[in-house]
Formats: C-alpha cells, sequence, structure tokens
C-alpha cells in the first residue's frame, strides 16, 4: 500500500540522497492526519452550531462533572489560552446562553464559570459527533492496532507533557 508520502520521500531521496528521511515518513503522515481530524472536528461542531475553541472551554467545564464550573484560572491551565482570550470566550459564551458566572463562595473576588443546561446539550451533542467521526477515521484499523498506536504516540507526546 503506497501513499502521497512515499512520494514525497522518493522524490526528497533522489533530491538529497545525503539525508535521513525516516522523520519525514512519520510526521508528514501525522500532519496530513491532523488536517483530516481538524476538518472533521469542524463538520461535527459546526452541525451543533459551535466552534473550535467553544467546544474546548465547554468540555473542559463538561470533564470537570457537576456543577459544570470551574474558575477562570482553571479553564485557562484546561484550554493553555492568555487570561484576555479566555475572559473574551467567556464573554461571548456567556453571551449565547451557554455558560454563566456565579461567584466563587470560597472567594469572595471571584467567580465561577458554569455550563448551562444548553452548554451542557450542546458540548455533549458535539463530542458524540466528535467521536463517530474519529472512529469513521480510525475504521481501517483493528481495535488491537489502534491501541498500539495510541501507546506509540503516548511515547512521543509524554516528554511534552507538562
Amino acid at each position: 500500500m503506497r501513499d502521497e508520502v512515499d512520494e514525497l520521500i522518493e522524490a526528497w531521496a533522489r533530491e538529497r540522497s545525503d539525508l535521513d528521511l525516516a522523520p519525514v515518513s512519520v510526521f508528514s503522515r501525522i500532519s496530513r492526519l491532523a488536517h483530516h481530524v481538524d476538518r472533521a472536528r469542524r463538520q461535527a461542531f459546526t452541525t451543533h452550531d459551535i466552534e473550535s475553541w467553544e467546544f474546548d472551554v465547554m468540555a473542559a467545564l463538561r470533564r470537570a462533572g457537576e456543577p459544570y464550573e470551574l474558575s477562570p484560572g482553571r479553564l485557562l491551565r484546561e484550554t493553555l489560552v492568555t487570561s484576555g482570550t479566555m475572559t473574551n470566550r467567556v464573554d461571548r459564551l456567556t453571551t449565547r446562553g451557554l455558560v454563566e458566572r456565579h461567584p466563587d463562595p470560597t472567594d469572595r473576588r471571584g467567580v465561577l464559570v458554569r455550563l448551562t443546561p444548553d452548554g451542557k446539550d450542546a458540548v455533549d451533542g458535539a463530542f458524540a459527533a466528535l467521536l463517530e467521526a474519529e472512529r469513521e477515521l480510525l475504521s481501517g484499523l483493528s481495535a488491537e492496532d489502534q491501541a498500539v498506536l495510541a501507546g506509540l504516540l503516548r511515547r512521543l507526546l509524554v516528554p511534552f507533557s507538562g
């Protein structure tokens, strides 16, 4: 079985036979696959009338468990964005009725961001659609191959985990 990366590697090998092209065979495929995953994400989210960044914030709240709320600082750590960006995102989600702010009972100056019932419905629907799309992307691999691939990718990612 051949793909476009094989052709790319052959072309580079012809032009730069002095280089070890092994990384290209892995990372060019990861890059191309990431493009397909991003497209599947956008499509899953669009069908539920949310954007990727909205999903990221609401998914962090949903994963927190009932009552589906986090401090803005915790949301920053969960979504890896700046505080200014998070403030803007929470403002926009609040305007859409997907999240709401509540006073933090343990800190008079603090607030908690909580998922609304509409937000919970939106993120649950989008997540189910995303899983369906991702299952389709993995359908060419057996469950065993998927587990092996997940393990190998984990080994690549661990050094970057904070």
